[in-house]
């Protein structure tokens, strides 16, 4: 099974999610989303995979979150745009495979790709 996991190495969560995933006999696919960035149609796709609105899936205590005014934001496509203009926003560790994207917060939800 194919793994995919968007990460932050900074984010102690997201270290866990991945020492579950590679601990429990997977090879993950990293993602380094703050480095590499994310396109809006990637986001609508794990959105999708996901069953979240957009605004579930971000950050919402980072300051830019707080500076754009996404706060009660609704449309799907701006939040989206924001996004991927700042890959910050997207909550981690994102745990994806070829049905599902998972929020692994706890970090032990990660087990369920095991």
């Amino acid at each position: 099974m194919s793994l995919e996991i968007y990460h932050n190495p900074r984010c102690s969560k997201s270290r866990q999610a991945l020492a579950i995933l590679t601990e429990g006999g997977a090879s993950p696919t990293i993602i380094e989303y703050l480095k590499t960035g994310l396109a809006v149609d990637e986001l609508a796709a794990l959105q999708e995979k996901s069953g979240l609105s957009m605004q579930a899936m971000m950050r919402s205590g980072e300051a830019v979150y707080k500076e754009l005014g996404l706060k009660g934001e609704t449309d799907e496509s701006k939040l989206r745009e924001a996004v991927t203009a700042h890959p910050i926003l997207l909550e981690r560790p994102l745990v994806v495979d070829a049905h599902r994207a998972v929020i692994c917060r706890p970090p032990e939800l990660a087990e369920g790709f095991l």
